[in-house]
């Protein structure tokens, strides 16, 4: 069976779209976020997150559970999947990889839960349990990244109270963002040439036609015609819509209400600049250390 890729990022970070478009290449199958590594079994990675309960974090298994299972997600094969994973949460969380992979067959299983970069523990975990997986770093501008956290915060309300209890630096776009591609760059250097891919999230979507054959070749998948017009659909994932009760989400809320590529947005696509105060922290500028990974990541 093919090695996973696994897509790090912080959270706002074009994750969504990214995974639904390269998840329908015929040779891959894209997940919506599993969040299986924040523990060594089922049951104690399903127990870890706090905040799973508060903003659904457990509706990407559910999801796929009763789809791989069913062929449906409805309110009764979610309840099923549920049942699924109290049975069987002793197993390693490579097991439950393993039994999904199965039911996929020899595509490639593409995913990514941004809490996977938020702790080493987690993303170390993750390259234990597949030490050859595929890794792709995907980056956003530091700004781009904040604005957007702090408006879906705005918008709903449970991620906003949330995130309003965890702890200062979890509140602060600008400490997430270098917190977690620290630690993803600290990581991935480590990695074998060619195993980690590294590219800024606003090019990728701004020239799909030039990225996505790169992004193939490098997976080692094919790269004809057919294959990247399939790419350009990830609205066609059984996961790019809203879930149903029980599993609502499992993925970026704004990509399950719009998945659909918007070409003529996307090729407007420009990144910020570095330069002049924050929208949440009104008379602020990055700071030095900010600034400096941001311009080793390629942006000014």
């Amino acid at each position: 069976m093919p090695e996973p890729l696994f897509v790090l990022c912080p959270p706002r970070s074009y994750s969504s779209i990214v995974c639904g478009i390269i998840g329908q290449h015929p040779d891959c199958y894209g997940l919506p976020e599993l969040n299986l590594f924040l523990g060594d079994t089922l049951g104690e990675a399903w127990q870890k997150y706090p905040l799973f309960k508060l903003f659904l974090g457990r509706d990407g298994l559910l999801r796929t559970l009763a789809q791989l299972h069913e062929g449906a997600q409805t309110a009764d094969t979610v309840a099923r999947a549920q049942e699924w994973v109290t049975q069987h949460s002793d197993w390693p969380v490579r097991k439950v990889f393993d039994h999904i992979q199965d039911l996929v067959g020899d595509r490639i299983l593409v995913e990514k839960s941004p809490m996977y970069a938020r702790e080493q523990e987690y993303i170390e975990r993750m390259l234990h349990v597949f030490p050859k997986a595929s890794i792709l770093h995907l980056i956003r501008h530091p700004r781009g990244m904040g604005q957007s956290y702090v408006k879906l915060r705005s918008e709903y309300g449970v991620l906003n109270r949330a995130v309003e209890n965890a702890n200062t630096g979890a509140r602060d776009p600008e400490k997430i963002w270098m917190a977690t591609h620290e630690l993803i760059v600290a990581v991935t250097d480590d990695l074998p040439i060619g195993q980690c891919m590294r590219i800024k999230g606003e090019a990728l979507l701004s020239d799909l036609e030039s990225y996505l054959p790169q992004i193939c070749e490098w997976l080692e998948i094919r790269t004809d015609k057919e294959a990247i017009n399939s790419m350009m659909h990830p609205e066609d994932s059984p996961y790019a819509s809203e879930g149903p009760p029980g599993a609502p989400r499992g993925n970026d809320p704004n990509f399950l209400t719009h998945p659909a590529i918007d070409s003529a947005r996307l090729a407007k696509l420009s990144e910020p600049t570095l330069d002049g105060e924050l929208d949440w922290r009104p008379g602020e500028l990055f700071t030095p250390e900010t600034r400096k990974l941001a311009k080793q990541l390629g942006y000014q």
